[in-house]
């Protein structure tokens, strides 16, 4: 019997993560319009791939999908920002409390510390940008340790908006010092089995993490680029 071999990527899923990449990076910038069939040429691939990577990140609210003129790179919105994070504050919040209650081992909790490492070994040498992925990995490890398959799912879904908004204002506020001793408080109180704790300190933390990237989008005036 021949051996198996793991699925290729789509081009659906290729062209979803190649726009995302565009996206984040700035190539396509907020307000830019573009034709599926200049994406689908900048792509190197068929229309039909690109039109159904463009569906899927307009329900991320990346891109507006517009009949008969292509799509449109979406801006910032500080009031979507503000309702993404008072949903993931509630969210996150309750995964870091149910995760204290489930009674984890340490090895259990390693994924979550390692990214906790990762922060503090990228704050050392003020890598901002790996900092920025392992804090990315804290929080989707954090709700996935809550154990509630729909608060994961939920997450996902705004989880491009807040990297988004992050990319842009990474690297205009101070370093995030505070942010990893957080984390690490975060994953004591879990491993601890202390449910309120976990929750009250990770609500504490996503409300100022809010508060910062709110008043550096509004006193650079990114919601209009």
């Amino acid at each position: 019997m021949s051996p198996v071999t793991p699925k290729s990527k789509s081009n659906s899923a290729i062209a979803v993560e190649e726009l995302r990449r565009l996206i984040f990076s700035g190539a396509l910038p907020a307000g830019s319009d573009h034709l599926e069939s200049e994406l689908a040429v900048r792509l190197g691939m068929s229309r039909t791939p690109v039109r159904e990577a463009a569906l899927l990140l307009e329900g991320q609210g990346l891109l507006k999908v517009r009949a008969r003129k292509g799509v449109r790179i979406l801006p910032i919105s500080i009031d979507d920002m503000i309702e993404i994070y008072d949903v993931l504050t509630e969210l996150e919040s309750m995964s870091a409390a149910k995760a204290a209650e489930k009674g984890y081992k340490a090895q259990d909790l390693k994924p979550l510390d390692g990214a906790i490492a990762d922060m503090e070994t990228a704050l050392a040498a003020e890598d901002r940008d790996a900092w920025s992925a392992a804090d990315d990995a804290f929080h989707t490890e954090l709700v996935r340790l809550g154990g509630n398959s729909r608060v994961v799912s939920i997450v996902g879904l705004m989880a491009d908006q807040v990297r988004r908004a992050k990319a842009v204002t990474l690297y205009m506020r101070p370093l995030p010092t505070q942010s990893n001793k957080d984390h690490r408080s975060v994953l004591e109180a879990i491993a601890a089995g202390d449910a309120q704790a976990a929750h009250d300190i990770h609500y504490a933390h996503r409300a100022a993490a809010k508060d910062v990237l709110i008043n550096l989008l509004r006193q650079n005036r990114l919601h209009m680029l």
